[in-house]
């Protein structure tokens, strides 16, 4: 029976239903993210770009967070700018993992010139630091969601590639994919059947830094003004925005801050609940 198996057996006996009170915490904030993230048109009080104030306004009862360095509600700011970040960081995860768990599959399968040839391109792209890799093609390239996302997807991949590689390289020794290599299944049935379902325990822990290694990503990338460009908003966007306040004794840099240690904090708890729920999993078939 192979590992997704499993945990769906698992899961049906209700051992997976006795949720620790940290993935419970992390759960929670993390869910109320996402859905602010989703209907952020129906809970955000003002639009994202409305002025509707004066500048740095204290916290009131028509602002709950104030307003920020022009005027427009800060709390609207932040549900906008969170639903923009959510989705770069979700996506650029999406891609990174499709594109680098297939490949570092493939490599680990196939072996030879194709191994050698992915992996040496993979340490190429790595030996350039992610940021300076990531400064240089959006100074030369129009800087929208989608590039962002295709940036970042494609550069956080070779993290990715070098994480599913090296799984499936002692997954693929197994007896049960020799057997499928005698049975003469194809490449794709030994990954997505026989290695993918084994590989999720590192894969899952994995994914939740990357997506907040992604959340940073974009806000750095924001921070330094190429990252979502104005009028549009992100966490990043803000605190760049209204950084100058610090000095003035205004808090209104820190709200972003404070929402991107929660979301890490909480992604990572989930991350570690599932982890610890699928390492007794370990073994391949059985």
């Amino acid at each position: 029976m192979c590992r997704g198996a499993r945990i769906r057996k698992l899961w049906h006996q209700g051992m997976l239903k006795n949720i620790p009170l940290s993935a419970l915490i992390g759960l929670f904030f993390t869910g109320l993210y996402f859905l602010m993230a989703i209907f952020a048109p129906l809970v955000a009080p003002y639009g994202m770009a409305e002025v509707v104030g004066d500048v740095w306004e204290p916290s009131s009862a028509d602002h709950l967070l104030g307003t920020d360095t022009i005027g427009r509600d800060l709390l609207s700011r932040m549900i906008y700018g969170g639903r923009t970040t959510i989705y770069i960081a979700t996506m650029a995860t999406a891609l990174s993992f499709i594109t680098g768990s297939i490949l570092g599959f493939a490599a680990a399968v196939s072996g030879g010139w194709v191994d050698q040839a992915l992996s040496r391109f993979v340490d190429l792209i790595m030996s350039i630091p992610s940021l300076i890799f990531a400064l240089v093609v959006l100074s030369v390239m129009p800087v929208t969601v989608t590039v962002l996302i295709l940036v970042m997807g494609l550069l956080d991949a070779t993290r990715v590639y070098r994480l599913a590689r090296a799984v499936a390289v002692d997954i693929s020794v197994m007896e049960y994919v020799e057997a499928a290599r005698l049975r003469g299944e194809k490449l794709t049935w030994i990954i997505f059947r026989e290695i993918l379902p084994n590989a999720l325990s590192p894969l899952v822990a994995e994914m939740g830094l990357r997506f907040i290694f992604m959340v940073l990503f974009v806000s750095t990338l924001s921070f330094l003004g190429i990252g979502v460009q104005p009028p549009g908003a992100d966490w990043g966007g803000i605190v760049k925005e209204n950084k100058e306040g610090i000095v003035y004794g205004i808090g209104a840099a820190l709200y972003p801050a404070v929402a991107i240690a929660t979301l890490a904090i909480s992604v990572n708890l989930v991350a570690d609940w599932v982890l610890n729920r699928t390492t007794s999993l370990k073994g391949g078939r059985g």
